[in-house]
């Protein structure tokens, strides 16, 4: 039996931002077409007006299902979901748009779970437009969760030399410390540890940061959050058999990460773990959702409203998150 391309379902994020347009850049590529049977969930008269900001050629063919996808070369297969009009504003948060936004990452969710896609991969959404829309969450992350029926998840940056796994995401750092426990930082460590193991890393070496600076310098700092919330989950991750430091700090922890030291870092908050990430440039970070039951990668930056319309937005990043979620998607043997 031989192995053949998985079935990608892009789906199109905001259409106010730059989602359309990389997407059409993206199909440019010879890569995405030689690794993968990709196709788009959104809204074709969105896509057309979108070939005149990149100069596009290529001819957008409506599908009602996956089945119809024909993954031509000179087309790109759009699974129509016909919400928004053509002259819906650019580069305007727009309810409308946040609405269409959660209903394309809807249909992409109800299509894995019924294995017609073997893997979803996102334009992005703007939270302020989703929640204008009457979806209040704070991103696709949650929604991915939800609509799966996931408890415990994780959002996994990757970019050239660095990965970060989180432990807490979009809430504020006063939460976010109190939502940090032993329980919920051992379970981290272990997604880490699996997923790259998944990945090809044998024993995968894990660093885990500190939360106050230093670490806390054994006290110094803070009160006590490094030796009540990480040092035990650290600890039940080492006897468990997993290659695991920490709490280690953060300010010298990614540089070592970069250089070698390790695989991946254990990050305790979203601008702990997003802010290195983005330093080594926006184009290249991709966002992985680990621990769903289906396969999620996406672009790790947002609808860039301000330069929306005008063709400049680069694909690198959604190029690379279609690469990943060809790798991390269940093999197919031929049909």
């Amino acid at each position: 039996m031989q192995a053949i391309k998985p079935i990608i379902g892009i789906t199109m994020g905001d259409a106010a931002g730059v989602g359309p347009e990389i997407i059409l850049k993206s199909f440019e590529h010879d890569s995405v077409h030689e690794s993968s049977r990709s196709f788009v969930i959104g809204d074709a008269s969105i896509l057309e007006r979108a070939k005149g900001f990149t100069g596009s050629t290529k001819a957008i063919r409506r599908i009602s299902e996956p089945a119809e996808a024909k993954f031509e070369r000179d087309t790109i297969d759009c699974l129509d979901m016909n919400l928004l009009p053509d002259t819906l504003p650019i580069g305007e948060v727009s309810p409308e748009a946040g609405n269409a936004a959660f209903r394309y990452l809807e249909k992409a969710i109800a299509l894995a779970n019924a294995k017609e896609i073997d893997a979803i991969c996102t334009a992005p959404l703007n939270k302020e437009a989703l929640q204008k829309g009457g979806h209040l969450y704070p991103g696709h992350t949650e929604i991915l969760a939800e609509l799966t029926g996931t408890k415990d998840y994780s959002m996994m940056l990757s970019a050239p030399n660095l990965k970060v796994i989180h432990v807490t995401t979009h809430v504020g750092i006063i939460d976010a410390i109190n939502m940090i426990t032993p329980e919920r930082v051992l379970h981290v460590i272990q997604l880490a540890h699996d997923t790259l193991s998944k990945a090809g890393i044998k024993n995968p070496k894990i660093a885990v940061c500190g939360i106050n600076p230093h670490a806390g310098e054994n006290g110094l700092f803070g009160y006590g959050e490094e030796e009540e919330k990480v040092i035990p989950a650290v600890k039940k991750a080492q006897e468990a058999g997993i290659d695991v430091q920490g709490p280690l700090p953060a300010d010298t922890l990614f540089f070592r990460t970069v250089r070698g030291d390790f695989d991946i870092v254990v990050a305790m908050y979203h601008d702990q773990g997003h802010a290195p990430v983005k330093v080594l440039g926006l184009e290249a970070g991709v966002n992985i959702t680990v621990g769903l039951p289906i396969i999620r990668t996406s672009v790790d930056h947002g609808t860039a409203f301000d330069i929306a319309g005008t063709g400049k937005a680069d694909e690198k990043s959604l190029v690379e998150a279609l690469r990943q979620a060809v790798e991390l998607a269940p093999k197919r043997e031929s049909e």
